[in-house]
């Protein structure tokens, strides 16, 4: 239980919730007991199986006869005190003592109930929120050795069970322990040695449920694992349908689904059966436990007369009221062992290392005043270097173009720029800060950024603009929608501004998506725009509108244009041709075209496509 130890920090804010769950489940196992046991005593006094008793009983130590002593001459008053009416009145009264205790049982049975939801509902909350914000604060690069499914999974399967399992770790301290104490209380004061021949079966259940618990564990971990491949699939199908159509791969992908739930089945199979295995083998070793006892209770009723045959029924059915809070103490520990496995993989993202943090002192930088440095910078990945010993200047206001082939190193100087990624060696600098000395919040709030995969949301389409600036007004955002060109589109929707655009801006097309991006970076107006291959994946007419919109916006700003369309950057102030992580050509358009190089090529060939 360590790692669900540390999700319990999460249940601080609701202990009053936990402490009034634990006072009502004491009572419920106080009345559970003294509802078994509370009839039998008065039943042999009406009955007559003992002699009445007409002097009140004084306490010589023996606590059982004392307590039996003590109702039987409280019941042969009542009775005698009632004339002929009091033997009727006296059932009667017997009768409405079991139903007040059975009445308090539930009631308390209730109210624990009532507390532990709105005790167990707040830590999911809490827990999910504060999960939500660990993903939103870690860097990319964490996520690009993790499956979004399995992410997916741990904030939906985990985190729920987790939440099941804050109930049964209640009913594991507090309320079944107890009514197993308490009812052994009575036991113990009905007949000790009776009971203790009871505690000679205690261990044996103890192994038995403590070994399937351990199993449990190991095959629980392996399943909400494979549950997140599923959702891990399923994520990847519902992206890339039209290739998995396009390409006739429908049966490749499902042979690939139905393996995943095979193994899932197999590994769900293992836990359920592991799981539903405990409450009937404690039920039976429970049996085995009452039958002993009625063998061995019986030879002291009926040969050894050292117990009255009532007390025997009324042990009896204490013994058997054992089983179902021990049943439910077994279900409980598998539960925790689910539990477990599960707080396991939501601490690895809890406890997971952000390496992209604020220094102790960093910098609220609020303006862009001279020039992006980036000196002599180093970066990779995983083992091969992307970028070797790079060094570019970008002073305010000037138009800078990075230009190569893939996989030179031109989308890797955005995500450094930006901090989404730290450099290995070398700097960054913003007016000769570095950018690790300026707060993550503040550097990026002087950035706009425009990517190639134009990233929307389902929502409407004033509120996809409006995410860099939650509080602008409609005029600011129609103003922005102008500038990206995009305005003309927006008013021809079904609801203008309101329209909901669907997953990922699924009823938008190519031109018009990657426009409302431009009109988000619009709306922004930050001092720096950082354009990564922005009309790379549109078709001609949608590119020239497109173009026309990122005109409009990097006109009296820094920006830093990372294309593979060589047309879209010749009036750069400044484009830098990269190789293998590095500048082998500098210049402007014209100069580049003169000196008949590596830019030259890239040109002819774009040409000749």
């Amino acid at each position: 239980m360590n790692y669900f130890r540390q999700i319990l920090r999460f249940a601080k804010p609701y202990r009053k919730y936990g402490y009034l769950n634990i006072f009502f489940n004491v009572l419920y196992a106080l009345f559970s007991a003294l509802s078994l046991i509370a009839l039998f005593p008065m039943l042999n006094v009406l009955f007559k199986t003992v002699p009445p008793i007409k002097v009140a009983p004084e306490f010589t130590g023996d606590l059982k006869a004392f307590i039996l002593d003590s109702v039987n001459y409280k019941l042969n008053t009542y009775i005698e005190s009632n004339g002929s009416d009091g033997e009727m009145k006296a059932l009667l009264f017997s009768c409405l003592l079991i139903i007040g205790l059975f009445l308090l049982k539930n009631v308390s049975n209730y109210l624990a109930m009532f507390f532990i939801t709105f005790y167990r509902n707040g830590v999911l909350k809490d827990l999910r929120n504060a999960l939500y914000k660990k993903i939103l604060s870690l860097p990319i690069g964490y996520f690009s050795d993790q499956k979004k499914g399995d992410t997916m999974a741990r904030a939906s399967n985990d985190i729920q069970e987790v939440q099941w399992t804050f109930l049964s770790i209640l009913e594991l301290i507090v309320r079944e322990p107890l009514t197993i104490i308490f009812t052994l209380i009575a036991m113990i004061v009905i007949s000790p040695k009776l009971t203790l021949f009871v505690f000679l079966f205690l261990p044996i259940m103890g192994f038995f449920i403590s070994y399937i618990g351990k199993k449990l564990k190991k095959h629980s971990d392996r399943a909400q694992k494979e549950q997140g491949n599923v959702l891990s699939i399923i994520e990847e199908t519902l992206g890339g349908l039209k290739v998995i159509k396009g390409f006739n791969a429908e049966n490749r992908f499902f042979k690939t689904f139905t393996n995943a739930t095979d193994r899932l089945n197999k590994y769900m199979n293992s836990v359920l059966n592991r799981q539903n295995i405990a409450s009937p083998m404690s039920e039976f070793l429970g049996i085995i436990a009452v039958s002993g006892v009625l063998w061995f209770g019986g030879i002291m009723v009926l040969q050894e007369k050292s117990l009255d045959s009532g007390l025997f029924i009324a042990f009896l059915a204490s013994a058997y009221n054992i089983l179902t809070p021990a049943k439910q103490i077994s279900k409980a520990l598998s539960g925790v062992k689910r539990g477990d496995a599960a707080a396991e993989r939501i601490i690895d993202i809890l406890d997971a290392e952000n390496s992209i943090q604020d220094a102790p002192n960093a910098i609220e930088k609020t303006s862009f005043d001279k020039s992006i440095s980036i000196g002599n910078v180093s970066f990779k990945y995983e083992d091969e270097l992307v970028l070797k010993d790079f060094t570019l200047n970008i002073d305010k206001g000037k138009t800078v173009a990075l230009v190569g082939q893939s996989g030179s190193g031109k989308s890797t100087i955005a995500n450094l720029i930006t901090r989404f990624y730290d450099v290995n060696d070398g700097t960054i600098e913003i007016d000769g800060i570095d950018i690790k000395e300026i707060s993550i919040k503040s550097l990026r709030s002087l950035m706009g950024i425009v990517t190639q995969d134009s990233i929307l949301f389902n929502d409407t389409v004033a509120n996809n603009i409006r995410i860099g600036k939650p509080d602008a007004t409609m005029e600011e955002i129609e103003k922005a929608a102008k500038i990206a060109n995009a305005h003309e589109f927006i008013k021809n929707l079904p609801n203008g501004f309101d329209t909901n655009i669907g997953d990922a801006g699924g009823k938008l097309s190519g031109g018009q998506k990657q426009r409302l991006s431009i009109a988000r970076a619009v709306l922004k107006n930050p001092p720096i725009m950082i354009l990564d291959e922005a009309t790379s994946a549109l078709d001609t007419e949608s590119e020239k509108l497109v173009q026309t919109a990122l005109e409009n916006m990097m006109k009296n700003r820094t920006s830093v244009v990372i294309a593979h369309r060589l047309s879209t950057i010749q009036n750069a102030d400044s484009i830098a041709v990269m190789q293998k992580g590095q500048i082998v050509e500098q210049g402007t358009h014209q100069e580049l075209l003169n000196k008949k190089g590596v830019y030259q090529k890239l040109v002819e060939m774009q040409s000749f496509d």
